[in-house]
């Protein structure tokens, strides 16, 4: 795998300034602009690191990675956070994900964020996790889109559900920022700022996160 290496000061140069929260709904809305015949070549053990699971509650098919930018794939990189190891950070400027690991290293993943206005930054936990979790859009959020009523009371869960096959809440001084790590099927969304407000990653990733991230964990959205 390729294996990066970025200074502190770097990261947190290149990480933009903080945003204050602003109802984040997690819906997608905009368009990429990665074209739908972008091939890439992709090795052998990145394809299995997103191949099909058929047997997830809802059987997601491959991830279209060639579609991926590479450096958005998950891989093991020097942690360029000076975090604790456990540490959960997302450079929201890079389009990147960072799970702080021993020895100077981190897994890094790709992902899509929250237009500008619809961002939230800051510390906080990973307050905890959901498995296929139901999606309820603020009642601000409805309001400004109409055509989302029918799940006021909540979406349940499935591979059109926007928060995806897994989803980890995150909450700053005992209070939900509405802020979220979640699933996505849209390729063409990792590494592009289209969402509005929270952290989507494919749903392979979302998933191997899922399981690495205890409940209390911190994070770092920058």
């Amino acid at each position: 795998m390729t294996h990066l290496s970025l200074g502190r000061r770097q990261f947190l140069a290149g990480a933009g300034s903080l945003a204050t929260l602003f109802l984040a709904g997690c819906a997608t809305s905009g368009s990429s602009r990665l074209a739908e015949d972008a091939t890439l070549a992709v090795p052998p053990d990145v394809l299995a690191m997103y191949a099909a699971l058929p047997n997830e509650r809802f059987p997601i098919p491959r991830a279209r990675i060639e579609l991926v930018e590479p450096q958005f794939w998950r891989q093991v990189v020097s942690d360029p956070t000076g975090e604790r190891p456990g540490t959960v950070v997302v450079d929201t400027a890079q389009r990147f994900l960072y799970l702080v690991q021993e020895d100077g290293r981190a897994l890094r993943y790709g992902v899509g964020i929250g237009r500008d206005g619809f961002t939230w930054s800051g510390r906080g936990i990973i307050q905890y996790k959901r498995e296929w979790p139901t999606w309820t859009p603020p009642a601000e959020m409805v309001a400004r889109q109409p055509e989302l009523e029918p799940y006021r009371n909540g979406m349940a869960p499935s591979l059109e559900n926007p928060l995806g096959a897994r989803a980890l809440y995150i909450f700053k001084d005992g209070r939900d920022t509405i802020y979220r790590l979640h699933g996505a099927t849209d390729e063409r969304t990792i590494g592009k700022a289209i969402s509005s407000g929270c952290v989507r990653l494919l749903n392979q990733d979302v998933i191997d996160l899922h399981a690495r991230v205890p409940s209390g964990s911190p994070i770092l959205v920058m």
